[in-house]
């Protein structure tokens, strides 16, 4: 049963219907999901470039910041919906219940799900896009403070908000993964110490 609102919300995910036939362990350094890959680093590399080169792409600082905004919006839109749980098996988003309460989910594909397992391939172009482009949004907005160009921050705080947003969606579905694998392990270990003790003190018993 899916748990909401708390730092365990994670569960499997059944992503999408086509990957469910395939069974086999994907190799390391393979690729599964080229396009999406692909996609993953192309709108939020692009909306750095856009603000780098805006000045020589052109002299309309409204047609530069309205593309960098459409970039970042489909940034958002391709990480949270789809590259995350194609290539690393997490997604997140918000549920409001019949009470109209706000509800925040992170799921985690479970590990058992061998068929749909990620290559590592696909996990480090997920993860370094994810960290390093934030990273580079935050540089531009310090950037631009000291370099009195106010006309740019707010183009630039949408960058760092947007993007970090995703970011730490994933890191909570991430890190709440692990934390229900643990609770699992520590629940066995502790039914494990239980029973051992009891069938000493049935033998000292008897």
């Amino acid at each position: 049963m899916m748990q909401q609102g708390s730092d365990d919300d994670t569960e499997d995910v059944s992503l999408f219907d086509s990957d469910d036939t395939n069974t086999r362990k994907p190799k390391k350094g393979k690729i599964r999901h080229p396009l999406a890959s692909f996609f993953h680093l192309f709108f939020r590399v692009s909306a750095i470039l856009v603000y780098l080169l805006c000045e020589f792409l052109s002299g309309s600082f409204i047609a530069c910041m309205v593309t960098i905004i459409l970039l970042l919006s489909c940034d958002f839109w391709t990480v949270k919906n789809i590259t995350g749980r194609l290539m690393v098996g997490l997604r997140w988003w918000n549920q409001i219940d019949d009470e109209g309460k706000s509800h925040w989910i992170f799921e985690a594909r479970k590990p058992s799900a061998q068929g749909k397992k990620s290559s590592e391939a696909e996990s480090k172009i997920f993860w370094l896009g994810l960290v390093i482009c934030p990273i580079i949004w935050v540089i531009l907005a310090f950037s631009s403070l000291f370099s009195f160009r106010p006309q740019w921050l707010a183009v630039v705080i949408m960058g760092v908000v947007l993007q970090s947003a995703n970011l730490y969606g994933y890191i909570k579905c991430k890190v709440g993964s692990r934390k229900n694998l643990t609770s699992v392990a520590t629940s066995y270990l502790g039914k494990h110490i239980l029973q051992q003790t009891l069938a000493k003190e049935d033998a000292a018993d008897s």
